[in-house]
């Protein structure tokens, strides 16, 4: 959850990233974050303990994340959370309670056979487990990705690593979905980074330096930012009835501590406000302050930063709250992600292999095969023109990985088989054949008759044809044919509008012939061909508007005036 509204609160503060601006550097992950994406994918099935192959899509949505780093040069630290410490245990059980409830319902819904619905359902009671986790670290130990299981809260251990040195395994950056990090005073954060890379960036010196921007806070420091945000309701301490986070930095702004904002708590709330709330309040700061993480150089547990004096007297029942203490083997053995951190229980480290993974990603996602392109050839000869026929290329697009140089990155994230690059597909060339559907064709005699017969008695009708090579037709009244000159007459049409269509067409494509490579093709103007037709009272055909181009004869002159 998180620090309620904290994020809307900072937003003059948080600026857009590019996650390529950390290349060549190492950032933190906040596992369980993507973890609760990914398993929105195969909510049904995770809920279901369904057997299907589906069910590992979480693990290709965190691979593809990792992968995307990686493409950038960016070196993922991934974090897992371990167990829960004491103080969290309301606010986990709240949630367990709720996740079994919308699975409840959607069970129910699913028996109805509303689908819909009851995925909406099952994404909401879905949880992450730790053998959830345990199966992806399988997978981050083949593709050799650095990552580390927290003792216990996750954005603890994240905080810490911000604070060390590239060189003793620090990060610049933390991705994450929680606020909590700001609240553990963790330097920069990214928030709701998308598969393109692009997210929203906080950092928090830029927050205390930040002179006209509202809220200011540049009377705090950062036990009194994270003394805001406890009040304002947290994981570990709900809030008091009527304050949030605006009133919490009023609060604090006014007064500058702590202790004086509790004690006018306590006599504006009065009864609203619990009686062992200042107690909790303070365990909850210390927790921010002073969480057990795990030290992969001394290779056992510490606090974030020492404890001071005072507040060892003041918590003098002891720092269970903070989680217990681990023996430095069995902490070695948490962070290594052999053992289950909340049962003290050895993984079984075959429940995944990264082959199984590998298939269950090819069967999710067949859409990623081999693609290419049809391309039709417009250079051809005219006498495949004539016939109708034009061939087809098939051009191979290869998918071979041009980012992942392991093997096995490559089979993440290209899972389908990729075919040699000297391979080519090419498809045996049939023929398409042009459909007979030439509008010169389309005007039979039947027409001419036709119009013909709408004419008077005393009008006649000639109909004479001039082609480029001055040769002319003359077709005479209709009237005075017989069947069988007007059948002659359809005959010597069709055959002039076939020829006239064969010369039309051979035109017209070498017009459409276009070079696809050159620039200029793209900004140049293709030779136009005319087909104009006119439908009036006379249908006449003259010879001298068919040379009134010039001395060049072509197929536009003749239909110039149809």
């Amino acid at each position: 959850m998180g620090i309620k509204d904290l994020l809307r609160f900072m937003k003059p503060f948080i600026e857009p990233v590019h996650i390529k601006k950390y290349a060549g550097k190492r950032v933190g992950i906040d596992a369980y974050s993507w973890l609760h994406k990914g398993a929105y994918s195969c909510s049904m099935e995770i809920c279901l303990d369904s057997n299907s192959e589906k069910k590992l899509r979480y693990i290709a949505y965190f691979m593809h994340r990792v992968n995307f780093l990686r493409h950038h040069k960016i070196t993922p630290v991934v974090v897992f959370d371990g167990a829960n410490i004491p103080c969290k245990a309301a606010t986990e059980n709240e949630r367990y309670r709720r996740r079994k409830e919308n699975r409840e319902l959607a069970i129910a819904k699913l028996k109805e056979g509303h689908i819909q619905g009851a995925t909406e359902l099952f994404q909401r009671a879905v949880s992450i487990t730790p053998a959830m986790a345990s199966q992806l670290i399988q997978i981050l130990k083949s593709e050799n990705v650095e990552f580390v299981v927290a003792p216990y809260e996750a954005d603890a251990q994240l905080a810490y690593l911000a604070t060390l040195e590239a060189e003793k395994g620090g990060v610049v950056s933390v991705i994450t979905e929680d606020s909590d990090l700001i609240a553990y005073g963790c330097p920069t954060v990214t928030f709701k980074m998308d598969r393109y890379g692009n997210g929203e960036e906080l950092v928090l010196s830029k927050v205390f330096d930040s002179v006209s921007s509202k809220p200011s806070f540049r009377s705090f420091d950062k036990e009194l930012f994270t003394g805001m945000c406890v009040l304002a309701g947290c994981d570990f301490l709900p809030s008091v009835p009527g304050i949030g986070i605006v009133k919490a930095h009023s609060l604090v702004s006014k007064y500058r501590n702590l202790d004086r904002v509790l004690s006018v708590l306590k006599i504006e709330k009065g009864s609203q406000m619990p009686e062992d709330y200042t107690k909790s309040f303070k365990e909850a700061l210390a927790v921010f302050q002073h969480a057990r993480i795990y030290d992969a150089e001394i290779r056992e547990l510490k606090h974030i930063k020492p404890l001071t004096e005072q507040l060892l007297q003041y918590l003098d029942e002891g720092l269970d709250f903070l989680g217990p203490k681990i023996p430095p083997s069995v902490a070695v053995a948490i962070a290594e992600g052999k053992l289950d951190p909340t049962t003290m229980e050895a993984f079984d480290c075959n429940n995944i292999e990264p082959a199984k993974f590998q298939n269950s990603v090819e069967t999710t996602d067949n859409s990623r095969q081999a693609s290419c392109f049809m391309v039709f050839s417009s250079h051809k000869t005219r006498e495949k023109r004539k016939t109708g026929t034009m061939s087809m290329k098939q051009v191979v697009v290869s998918t071979e990985s041009k980012y992942f140089k392991d093997a096995g990155l490559e089979k993440l994230a290209f899972p389908v088989k990729t075919r040699p690059k000297n391979e080519n597909m090419v498809l045996e060339e049939t023929p398409l054949k042009v459909p007979n559907n030439n509008p010169f064709k389309k005007r039979k005699f039947d027409e001419m008759t036709e119009l013909v017969s709408s004419k008077g008695e005393d009008e006649k009708l000639e109909m004479s044809c001039v082609f480029p090579d001055d040769s002319q037709l003359t077709f005479p009244d209709n009237s005075s044919l017989s069947d069988t000159g007007k059948l002659e007459i359809s005959n010597q049409i069709d055959s002039i509008a076939e020829q006239i269509s064969m010369m039309s067409e051979v035109e017209c494509c070498e017009t459409l012939c276009i070079n696809m490579g050159s620039q200029e093709s793209v900004s140049s103007k293709p030779n136009r061909v005319y087909s104009e037709r006119k439908r009036g009272q006379n249908v006449k055909l003259k010879s001298s508007n068919c040379n009134r181009s010039g001395t060049k004869n072509t197929i536009l002159n003749f239909f110039a005036r149809v």
